[in-house]
């Protein structure tokens, strides 16, 4: 059968009008590398814990931290990794030089993380400690030694950078 003039024009406006193919497997790469690039440059040690309760003393200090365990020492308690493990109060008027609260939490996150061992063959990890400027220096120095008698011998201070002098 014949087709009419009419019919023949709307074949050839069919083929002349494609529908447009969207290529999803160019899609789907460059969301995955979008995605990658979001997870490595996200997750950054660099910064400090947005914390308005403490006010880190200022330095010079170039060195960045590395990711590590954190200990909190605000005017009311003394936080591990952000749970509260012991009143500043309480640790103050100990009399031994540990406070035992905090030596009990670091020892089970002593069995959690692993074990770097120096030269000497003893067994070291690291902690940072986030200390507000007005905390007494002997509540301090109960939280460096019982972190001494864990095996966190690396001990971080953390601070703000402060601008360099211009001369």
């Amino acid at each position: 059968m014949k087709k009419s003039a009419r019919a023949i024009r709307m074949q050839r406006r069919q083929k002349r009008q494609s529908t447009a193919d969207i290529n999803l497997v160019s899609l789907m790469d460059i969301f995955t590398i979008l995605v990658f690039f979001l997870l490595v440059n996200s997750s950054t040690s660099a910064q400090p814990p947005n914390v308005k309760v403490i006010e880190l003393p200022n330095s010079i200090a170039e060195k960045m931290p590395k990711e590590a365990l954190t200990i909190m020492v605000t005017k009311n308690d003394i936080l591990v990794n952000g749970r509260a493990i012991v009143k500043t109060e309480i640790a103050t008027l100990a009399k031994d030089d540990l406070i035992t609260e905090l030596e009990t939490e670091l020892k089970y996150q002593a069995d959690k993380n692993p074990v770097a061992k120096n030269a000497a063959g003893i067994e070291e990890r690291d902690v940072i400690i986030m200390g507000d400027k007005a905390i007494p220096y002997a509540l301090l120095r109960k939280i460096m030694m019982t972190c001494s008698a864990t095996m966190f011998s690396k001990i971080s201070l953390a601070v703000i950078k402060k601008a360099k002098d211009k001369a």
